[in-house]
C-alpha cells in the first residue's frame, strides 16, 4: 500500500487556517506562493500520495490562488509538468501569455520550470498531477507550444488520460509499490500521447487558439493603456470584432472580460506590493489601465467580494 499525505484546516482556530495553507503550498510545491484575496476564514483540506516519480494531489479548497514567481523558480529544484484537472469548481491557469480554464471533464497542463498562476475563483475539488518534465521532454516532443493550454478530456486520448488518471488516484491507496510506480509510467505515457496529439493537429480549434495567444499577448502588453478595448485590439490585429469574440467563444469570459479581469488582477498586484504601499489606491488603478475610481471600486469589489480599501486593509493586518 502507498502512503499518503493528509492536510486539513479542520479543527484549527480561523486565524490559524489561512497561515497553514500558505505554509502547506510552500512546502509541498517548492516555494509556491498563495493569495487568499484577503479572506478571514479559509477550509482547506490536501491529500498527496506517489505513483513512483509521479505525485498525484487531491485538493479541495475555498477561493484562491497560487502563484510561481521569478523567486519561486529560483527555489524550485526539480521541474515538474503539472496538470489540473477538476472534479469540481474551475481552474485558470496562466503561463506563457495564455490562459487556459479548465472544469470538470478536462485538464490543463503546465510547466512549473516556468512563472505561472492558477486562479480558483470559487470553492473547488481538484486532481493535481505532478510529472517529472524530463520523463516527456526526453522524448522528443517539443514542449513551449503546448503549456498554458486546455489538453481536453471529452474524447480522444485526452479523456483516456483524464480516467487514467483518476482512476490511478483513487486506486493508489490498495496497490503495492512496485504496482503504483508502474501505474505511475503509464500516466506518463498517456500524458506524452495527448500532448503528441495536441501537437500534431492542425485544425480550425488550433486556429482559434493561435489568436488567443496573440489576442493575450497584445492585451498583457496594452493592459495598463486606458485606451485597451475589443476595439483597439480588432484594429491592432487587423481583423474583426466579431472574429476576435469568436476566438473567446469557448472560454469562461468574453474578451471585454478578459480584459477587466487581467486589469483587476494587475491591481491586486500592485495593492500588495511593498514599495507602492504610499501610493493612492486611485493612482494605481489608472496607472493600471482604469479610467474612473467609481468604475474600478465597482468592478473590483465584484470580482473580490471587498472594497480596495479593505483588500489592501487586510493584507497588511496579515503581514503584520
Amino acid at each position: 500500500m502507498t502512503d499518503a499525505m493528509v492536510l486539513s484546516t479542520d479543527g484549527l482556530p480561523p486565524r490559524e487556517a489561512g497561515a497553514a495553507w500558505h505554509a502547506w503550498m510552500a512546502s509541498l510545491f517548492a516555494g509556491l506562493e498563495t493569495d487568499l484575496y484577503g479572506a478571514s476564514r479559509f477550509e482547506g483540506h490536501v491529500r498527496v500520495a506517489n505513483a513512483g516519480d509521479v505525485v498525484l494531489t487531491r485538493l479541495e479548497a475555498g477561493r484562491h490562488r497560487v502563484i510561481r514567481s521569478m523567486q519561486g523558480l529560483r527555489a524550485h529544484e526539480s521541474p515538474y509538468l503539472k496538470i489540473v484537472a477538476p472534479w469540481e469548481g474551475v481552474a485558470s491557469v496562466r503561463q506563457n501569455s495564455r490562459e487556459a480554464c479548465a472544469r470538470s471533464g478536462s485538464w490543463v497542463i503546465y510547466d512549473t520550470a516556468r512563472e505561472y498562476e492558477v486562479t480558483n475563483p470559487e470553492w473547488s475539488e481538484h486532481l493535481v498531477v505532478m510529472l517529472p518534465r524530463q520523463a516527456i521532454a526526453d522524448r522528443g516532443i517539443r514542449l513551449d507550444g503546448l503549456m498554458g493550454r486546455n489538453v481536453g478530456g471529452s474524447s480522444g486520448i485526452a479523456r483516456i488520460a483524464l480516467e487514467t488518471m483518476r482512476s490511478t488516484y483513487q486506486e493508489l491507496p490498495g496497490m503495492a509499490p512496485q504496482l503504483a510506480r508502474r501505474a505511475g509510467e503509464l500516466l506518463i505515457d498517456m500524458v506524452h500521447l495527448s500532448l503528441q496529439e495536441l501537437a500534431g493537429q492542425a485544425t480550425a480549434g488550433t486556429q482559434q487558439l493561435a489568436l488567443q495567444d496573440r489576442i493575450r499577448a497584445h492585451v498583457a502588453a496594452h493592459l495598463r493603456d486606458p485606451g485597451l478595448s475589443v476595439e483597439s485590439v480588432a484594429a491592432a490585429l487587423q481583423c474583426s470584432k466579431r472574429h476576435l469574440h469568436n476566438a473567446f467563444a469557448e472560454s469562461e469570459t468574453s474578451l471585454g472580460a478578459f480584459i477587466q479581469h487581467s486589469r483587476l488582477e494587475l491591481c491586486m498586484r500592485e495593492l500588495l506590493l511593498p514599495e507602492h504601499a504610499q501610493r493612492t489606491i486611485t493612482d494605481i488603478a489608472m496607472d493600471c489601465g482604469f479610467g474612473s475610481s467609481a468604475h474600478f471600486s465597482r468592478a473590483f469589489k465584484a470580482y473580490t467580494g471587498l472594497a480596495p480599501s479593505d483588500f489592501r486593509a487586510m493584507r497588511v493586518c496579515a503581514a503584520g
